[in-house]
């Protein structure tokens, strides 16, 4: 069954009728490519009953074959038998030498004229004998002598049983179509209602209102354009919706093609421009036609049913174009564009189309746009505009060294290898050796951390040669930093620090090398240390850009020395201004390092998953600060799942044996958590001393020694476990910093019996007294200790602990203390959320989910939500257990 064409069928069943009747019409189904016509002409066939039905397709390809509509039409009930002697008579005669192959059919008028007579009088003895129906499909194309025929015997029908419906396409009628006088149908496009039909019939399926909403809006209701996309679909569900605006069909390109080919010349350059330049007021003069014209074109298109503004309509003409062709348009639509002052970005997305070059007018645009690219946070896409710009470049010009320096900046992003890369070819084309340093420069310290020797070399040979002070002082700062795998050159950084002040920026940069220096190997006391940042960070503004910097190298000794109170608020001003993916990542996982020597895990972790999430640290150039602070941070958290995605993130490489060596401590940390404890100390051992070896030594940045010390004691063997914690001890010690020294101090205190290993853990708990998670587990040591010897003191140690634990968000420490106490003291406090406190207070007054959802406003998922976190805090199953488990966890005051 036809959808939507009921009137159109009763108008040519009521022809028929007539036909058969003995008075005969002409109509003509026009209407645009796709519509249904053809799809008409066969309904109408069908109904021919009793009729003699006489077909023919015309094509484009025949219009030059003379009669061959006519032939078409008439030839196939000629040759049945008899029927030419009986047919071809008196004036019908006259048309014996269409059908006869081996004449010539002279073009002259008078012989054309007489075979016109006797095909209309051939057509009309035909009819006498049984009703005739003439289906003519594309009439558009007949050629001219048969076009001239049919014209002729249309006027004739009235006194004859003959029907004839010929199909003709909008925007390509000939000129005998205008002599065709007929009743016109037009079939209209389909409504949603029956897109939703035939999805449903063609599926199986009930489509989603969605579905067919797309379906509309992409095939403007026509049938042809409906069924392509249909073929090509197998759920009419929303999720689909995407899939089906994408679509661009094969076969209906084909068709789409054909039928623009059979255009005036004029219509078809339009169809190019509106490809190329899309729906723009320029598209007319890139066709070169006046405006009248454009609107012209525009008409004869949509008229046909080529609506270039569909994407399959457009993609079909640009598919269409050769190579050469598509390359001349492009080149001239960005030049159009270009002299017309559009902004640089849109003149540059079209430049990467074209392969040829085009001038320093294109050059400079490229840079414009690349750098508005940059500010807006899409590096790549920077990069592919600077890409586009080297091709038009000498090889060997300083031209393209600035462009190379550019594309280096925006790669750093996303790709720190090529950036350095890129930096090292740009080099050597700068004649001035100031030019050269200030490309070097470019290269964020931490991303030579695996640079080529070549990059490291040629950073050597223009410090020779540099006389600047300025970019010297900056030079050094990199070539330290790839020092930093050199115990005796880590040293001889530790010296200069004491040498240099902060006076420039260029001093500054060289501080933070110098001061990481000093950090890894605990060569200076954590205090000096920790002054000596604090003034370089209060001299650096907050900026998101600081990641492609030494600064990350900051924030880390800060944290290592228990002094990052001031980064924290820094690093959020910072990530309040970041736009790149890359530059969240990389603040993010400095916070999650901050935060976690501050005490608090619970912020800690949050970021760090984030970090993780963003999924950009793969433990090259820039990123390696971060992954390496985000092992520690993994580490001390013993979270399997952070682990897991860390570990992952890093690709089988060679590393420098620091870094190598701090992944290998994340993967024993795993193996401990999975109860491989040997494997796990056999190989935090073998990384300790290859950190060691290197000189990295700071206890609170890399603290194996008291993870060797644990395990040690889960092995059984409490003497060497309480050796590695002395270690321990003695390296934080020698460092300084207050966070090092009380792990150190609670930890060993742990492993020495009697009162020197309780005065150990008192002290502990006093020196950790700024960091409340340290300090829980220092308090848990204390308060098991205590208890252990009966101590009253234990219970108000351990219920201090869980308090701290608590309100820092570290749930598993939360958890063990509170089976220490039995779980039932009246002095654990349970951190709900206000909103939690709030949802649980509800319930206790007796309202149901519902009615907590109706009263604050959220949907009943959220409340269930919420119980469900203030259960497992509370560590109660029922609604009926809430009441008391809230007594318990918020006690009156006294």
């Amino acid at each position: 069954m036809l959808l939507e064409r009921a009137g159109e069928l009763r108008q040519l069943t009521r022809a028929l009728q007539r036909a058969r009747d003995g008075h005969g019409d002409q109509i003509v189904i026009a209407g645009p490519l796709g519509c249904g016509k053809s799809v008409l002409l066969q309904a109408l066939r069908e109904r021919a009953t009793g009729m003699r039905v006489l077909t023919a397709t015309c094509s484009v390809v025949e219009q030059d074959f003379a009669f061959g509509v006519a032939r078409q039409l008439l030839e196939p009930a000629l040759g049945r038998a008899g029927a030419c002697d009986r047919w071809l008579t008196g004036t019908a005669g006259l048309a014996k030498p269409v059908f006869e192959l081996d004449v010539q059919l002279d073009s002259a008028f008078a012989v054309e004229e007489a075979a016109v007579s006797g095909l209309t009088a051939l057509t009309h003895v035909m009819s006498a004998e049984k009703p005739a129906v003439l289906l003519v499909d594309d009439l558009q194309w007949a050629d001219d002598p048969s076009s001239r025929w049919l014209v002729r015997l249309s006027k004739t029908l009235s006194e004859h049983p003959i029907l004839l419906v010929a199909a003709a396409a909008d925007g390509e009628r000939s000129p005998w179509l205008e002599e065709f006088r007929s009743t016109e149908i037009r079939p209209e496009p389909l409504s949603a209602k029956a897109i939703a039909e035939l999805v449903e019939r063609r599926t199986g399926q009930t489509p989603d209102d969605e579905f067919v909403a797309a379906c509309h809006a992409v095939t403007g209701g026509n049938p042809m354009f409906l069924r392509a996309v249909l073929n090509h679909v197998t759920s009419p569900t929303a999720d689909q919706v995407p899939h089906v605006q994408e679509l661009r069909p094969a076969r209906l390109k084909e068709k789409l093609v054909r039928g623009l080919a059979t255009q005036p010349r004029h219509v078809q350059d339009y169809a190019k421009a509106v490809a190329i330049l899309g729906d723009d007021d320029l598209t007319g003069r890139l066709a070169g036609l006046t405006e009248q014209q454009a609107l012209e074109a525009q008409r004869i298109l949509d008229h046909a049913g080529l609506v270039i503004s569909r994407p399959a309509v457009r993609d079909a003409v640009e598919e269409s174009m050769p190579v050469s062709e598509r390359e001349e348009w492009q080149a001239r639509a960005v030049q159009l564009l270009h002299d017309n002052g559009r902004p640089a970005e849109q003149v540059a997305a079209r430049l990467l189309a074209v392969t040829t070059t085009q001038g320093r007018w294109a050059i400079g645009t490229l840079r414009e746009a690349a750098g508005t690219a940059m500010r807006r946070g899409a590096p790549e896409v920077a990069a592919r505009y600077l890409r586009r710009a080297l091709r038009d470049v000498p090889g060997d010009s300083e031209q393209r060294a600035r462009l190379l320096v550019d594309l280096a900046t925006a790669e750093r992003f996303f790709d720190p290898a090529a950036s350095v890369r890129h930096i090292s070819y740009a080099v050597p084309l700068f004649r001035e050796v100031e030019d050269r340093a200030t490309a070097l420069v470019r290269i964020a310290p931490t991303a030579l951390g695996q640079a080529p020797r070549p990059v490291r070399e040629l950073i050597d040979q223009v410090a020779a040669e540099l006389n600047h002070p300025e970019l010297r002082y900056r030079l050094e700062a990199r070539q330290r930093y790839v020092w930093h795998a050199n115990p005796a050159l880590l040293t001889d950084s530790v010296q200069r620090l004491k040498q240099i002040d902060g006076g420039t920026p260029g001093r500054r940069e060289l501080q933070i090398i110098l001061l990481d220096a000093a950090m890894l190997t605990a060569r200076m006391p954590a205090q000096e240390v920790a002054d000596i940042a604090s003034a370089v960070l209060k001299q650096e503004a907050p900026h998101p850009r600081h990641v492609h910097t030494a600064i990350p190298l900051l924030i880390r000794v800060l944290a290592a020395a228990d002094a990052a109170r001031e980064a924290v608020p820094w690093l959020e001003r910072a990530l309040g201004q970041a736009t790149n993916t890359v530059e969240k990542a990389l603040i993010l996982a400095q916070q999650s390092f901050v935060l976690m020597h501050q005490g608090k895990p619970g912020e800690a972790h949050r970021a760090a998953e984030h970090a993780v999430d963003l999924a950009v640290l793969d433990w090259r150039g820039d990123t390696t600060t971060a992954a390496v602070g985000l092992t520690a941070v993994a580490m001390e958290l013993r979270d399997p799942s952070l682990i897991a995605k860390i570990l992952s993130s890093r690709p089988d490489r060679d590393e420098p044996a620091g870094c190598d060596a701090v992944y290998r401590m994340l993967h024993a940390t795993g193996e401990a958590l999975a109860g491989q404890n040997a494997a796990a100390l056999e190989r935090f051992q073998d990384c300790g001393r290859v950190l060691d070896s290197v000189g990295w030594r700071n206890p609170v940045l890399l603290p194996w020694c008291i993870t060797t010390a644990r395990l040690h004691a889960q092995l059984g063997d409490l003497k060497a476990a309480r050796d590695a914690a002395a270690q321990a001890w003695d390296r934080a010690v020698e460092w300084g910093a207050p966070v090092g020294v009380g792990r150190a101090l609670y930890v060993l205190g742990r492993y020495t019996p009697g009162r020197k290993g309780l005065g150990m853990l008192h002290e502990a708990v006093q020196v950790l007294h700024a960091n409340p998670f340290e300090r829980a587990k220092a308090l848990l040591q204390l308060g098991a200790r205590e208890r252990a010897d009966g101590d009253p003191q234990a219970q108000r140690h351990l219920e201090e602990a869980h308090r701290l634990a608590v309100g820092a968000g570290a749930e598993r420490l939360g958890t063990r203390i509170a089976k220490e106490l039995d779980g039932n003291s009246p002095g654990i406090v349970v951190a709900l959320t206000r909103t939690e406190f709030k949802v649980a207070g509800l319930v206790v007054q007796g309202l149901t989910n519902a009615e907590i959802a109706e009263e604050l406003a959220v949907t009943s998922r959220a409340i269930e939500k919420h119980l469900t976190n203030s259960f497992r805090k509370l560590g109660i199953r029922r609604r009926t257990e809430l009441p008391s488990a809230l007594a318990r966890a918020y006690p009156p005051p006294a």
